[in-house]
């Protein structure tokens, strides 16, 4: 009991206001990012599927969390192929999600609480719904060459796609039209036609949606699939990966070289980040937000391009549960030291996101806290998808509940690979009714079924929980020590990660334990730290109490366990 009680005395001391978010030109470097998948996040009208208003009556929560900004995934009107994806119309609202202006409270709302409000930017295709295909499918000018349209190739009189290239979804990347008699590509959907932007009229259309929107308020982009901008004009045969094991008509077939990571794909982005810094000329700096997988030399490239955040995947694509001590300061320290040496870029640190599973499944219940701990300690950005505040966890799927056009193009043998629905459940707001996150006992996507326990609510009012942790976290974040101070990485030993934040007289220490057991080191001789530390706080699993003195020269860490350590509670 007296435990309990020191511990939220401690988060009390630690968490006891909202950070203030800052503006100004550098409002971004220091910056928490929250994503929110829209369709799951918050119902407002009971039809079992997330909407504006819903979002707009959670802000609160964001802010009490200490993000500076939320990233809405796609909200655009949409058939909903791919969930938002194939956009018909980049100007408004999915009739689902609501209307422009209730997206403009929302945005009001936001910004009395200190919120910016990011977007989701479709950049690489539409929807076939769209009206730019249906009049490029007439050969209706500017639009008829708005897409990527080639004739058909003739293969002993049997008509067949220009080339080989697949899909990102299965199958050719190319669909035949009846009325244009040509085949249009699609590196995603057959319903998601792939936008030309070799075309001087589309790329003036783009920059307009952009406009549009900021317009409206919005302080930036994500932009969505970026690296798929360009397709190379020959048209040549893609080469085969050899791979082992992959389909034929499975994406990762081939090796990739004329439809990614082309040259031009960073010319257009200058332009966009000139555009929005025309448009911010007198206000705070616009973020762009850049998704690439891609090698690390190509990723790096997009900071000196126009982007703010080239999404750093390294806890996603990189790094997993198998992973050591080694592993991750090899990998943080690669990040840190080949970010080019200009004030204006800082690094950025994702934990997880709508595509890929969900963090505290990725590694584990136990270490569910230790992308949060390092994504918030570590210097530059930190971005979270909605549920890693209070450690979500995926749900399993059958093939028949999967709703996912990824899972559901697999088929049945190969659905569990593809299908990102496990990582899209709704969030688990409280222990009512489909957790709070709506009226309707049926859902878009079914909830988890642990949300009785594994909820918001309870783990607000909880002595020790993921929601208190990650509180705890972000003020510490907005402190001068995380804005400013320098950064070290240390191996304590092959089975603990040492990461040192100074400033001034302050120290911040993290210990993570990579072991399933406990592990005793004399943390300040390998990590120069003082002998005397104060724990800040701790993940959920490793039962130490915040605000405890500990001796760094004989410290345990228990078995999968992260330490945050101080020297002062100020």
């Amino acid at each position: 009991m007296l435990r309990s009680c020191i511990f939220i005395a401690a988060l009390i001391a630690l968490t006891g206001s909202v950070p203030i978010q800052k503006a100004g030109k550098d409002w971004y470097k220091n910056s928490l990012v929250y994503q929110i998948y829209p369709r799951s996040y918050k119902d407002s009208n009971g039809d079992g599927i997330g909407d504006l208003n819903g979002i707009t009556s959670k802000l609160e929560h964001i802010a009490d969390i200490g993000a500076d900004a939320l990233w809405l995934s796609p909200i655009y009107t949409s058939p909903q192929v791919d969930f938002g994806y194939d956009v018909a119309n980049f100007t408004d609202v999915n009739e689902e999600y609501g209307t422009l202006a209730d997206f403009d409270r929302l945005v009001a709302k936001a910004k009395s609480l200190g919120l910016k409000v990011l977007l989701d930017f479709e950049l690489n295709y539409s929807s076939d719904k769209h009206e730019w295909f249906k009049k490029s499918i007439q050969r209706i000018k500017p639009y008829d060459e708005y897409y990527v349209w080639r004739d058909a190739k003739i293969v002993n009189g049997v008509r067949r796609p220009p080339n080989n290239w697949l899909s990102n979804f299965g199958g050719s990347a190319w669909e035949w039209n009846e009325v244009r008699k040509q085949y249009f590509l699609h590196q995603f959907a057959v319903g998601q036609p792939d936008l030309n932007y070799h075309n001087a009229d589309l790329r003036q259309e783009m920059k307009d949606v952009l406009t549009f929107w900021m317009k409206r308020g919005v302080e930036g982009f994500r932009c969505d699939a970026l690296n798929y901008m360009y397709e190379d004009t020959r048209y040549l045969d893609e080469p085969l990966s050899n791979a082992p094991g992959v389909p034929d008509n499975d994406y990762d077939y081939l090796d990739h070289i004329y439809t990614k990571n082309l040259p031009e794909t960073y010319e257009v982005l200058k332009t966009w980040r000139q555009l929005m810094n025309d448009f911010s000329a007198t206000a705070d700096t616009k973020m762009i937000l850049t998704e690439v997988y891609a090698d690390l030399d190509l990723t790096i490239k997009y900071y000196t391009s126009g982007s703010t955040v080239p999404f750093n995947f390294m806890f996603i694509s990189d790094l997993n549960n198998k992973s050591s001590a080694p592993d991750f300061k090899r990998f943080i320290d690669r990040w840190i030291n080949n970010i080019p040496d200009d004030p204006s870029y800082v690094a950025n640190w994702v934990v997880g996101n709508h595509d890929n599973h969900r963090a505290a499944s990725r590694y584990g219940e136990k270490r569910a806290d230790q992308l949060s701990i390092l994504s918030l300690i570590l210097p530059g950005v930190s971005v979270v998808y909605n549920g890693d505040e209070i450690g979500m966890l995926d749900r399993d799927f059958t093939y028949e509940e999967t709703k996912d056009f990824a899972g559901c193009n697999a088929g049945p043998d190969r659905y569990y690979l593809k299908s990102r629905d496990p990582e899209r459940t709704p969030f688990q707001w409280d222990n009512s009714t489909s957790a709070g996150f709506s009226t309707s006992n049926k859902t878009w996507l079914p909830v988890n079924s642990n949300y009785r326990t594994l909820n918001l609510a309870a783990q607000k009012t909880a002595s020790i929980s993921h929601y208190r942790v990650f509180v705890a976290l972000a003020q510490l974040k907005k402190k001068p020590i995380i804005e400013r101070g320098s950064l070290e990485t240390v191996l304590v030993t092959e089975k603990i990660l040492g990461v040192i934040r100074r400033y001034e007289s302050s120290v911040v220490a993290v210990l993570v334990n990579f072991a399933d057991t406990p592990v005793t080191v004399d943390a300040r001789t390998w990590m120069n730290i003082p002998d005397q530390m104060i724990i800040y706080v701790s993940s959920v699993h490793s039962k130490l109490v915040p605000a405890s003195l500990v001796d760094t020269t004989n410290i345990t860490v228990p078995g999968s366990a992260s330490i945050v350590l101080t020297t002062d509670l100020n």
